[in-house]
């Protein structure tokens, strides 16, 4: 197994070639090491995914629920781990520093902050105290034994405000704030992609898994996007394939479901 330096080492790497990579979401141990076996570089875990697993909705899940997760999935496989803390389990700069303390001493190789308060239901912050708490993420990320990856999102497009220029002006503010990587998930054109690849000189990552959103790998790279997740996509798809087999079965006493490939 490599070594928590080693796998956070890789993953830094991987966001500096001229080519985006996939890093998908598994939600438990299995899926952690299916993807491994199909040969992707890098996991992160979805908190949605890893909610509906345990019965919870997105944004219930306790701090120390999350990292014992994200620990196991890190135990689990060889691969370099990065993890969807929400908003760090805290409003205040202290406690979403303590956050990325706790994620390295778990032997993750990065985290995403996101700049919605807990519940997701309001606006994000403002934008000066949303780049106070990713320069304390930053600092917390900066005095670990190995390169941290910090991923710091502006969560605009999610939260039903699809402000673009707003959005750029957060990423700018969190990128100056000392954020690794910038993340705006929600962005579902060309132009708004790009728009913000631009604007920023870190590595962007893009949200895959929208309805009606369709790029390939190949055309995102071409946009400048460095890294492509799915959040809980892989999971939606399995419990929304699971649902439909087992309601044939409900319905029609029909187990042809379970045979398809």
């Amino acid at each position: 197994m490599r070594s928590r330096a080693e796998k956070a080492a890789l993953f830094r790497a991987l966001h500096t070639r001229n080519r985006a990579f996939i890093i998908p979401n598994p939600w438990d141990i299995g899926t952690a090491k299916m993807l491994e076996a199909l040969g992707f570089e890098a996991l992160a875990t979805t908190s949605a995914g890893f909610a509906q697993s345990i019965g919870k909705d997105d944004g219930t899940v306790d701090r120390d629920t999350m990292l014992a997760h994200a620990a196991q999935l890190v135990a689990a496989t060889d691969l370099p781990v990065s993890a969807d803390l929400e908003n760090g389990y805290a409003d205040d700069p202290a406690g979403v520093a303590e956050t990325v303390q706790r994620a390295g001493e778990a032997g993750l190789a990065g985290c995403s902050i996101e700049d919605l308060p807990a519940g997701r239901n309001g606006e994000p912050y403002a934008i000066d105290f949303a780049a106070e708490r990713i320069a304390a993420a930053a600092k917390a990320a900066r005095a670990l034994p190995f390169p941290f990856v910090l991923t710091a999102r502006a969560e605009n497009y999610i939260a039903g405000h699809p402000d673009l220029a707003d959005t750029i002006a957060r990423l700018q503010a969190y990128e100056a704030a000392g954020a690794d990587v910038l993340y705006a998930p929600g962005l579902r054109t060309a132009d708004d992609i790009a728009a913000v690849v631009r604007a920023v000189g870190r590595p962007v990552n893009v949200l895959m898994g929208l309805p009606g959103v369709r790029f390939t790998l190949a055309e995102l790279s071409a946009l400048g996007v460095q890294r492509v997740s799915i959040g809980s996509g892989l999971s939606r798809l399995a419990y929304a394939t699971a649902e439909r087999a087992a309601k044939e079965m409900l319905d029609r006493g029909d187990f042809s479901a379970l045979t398809r490939e």
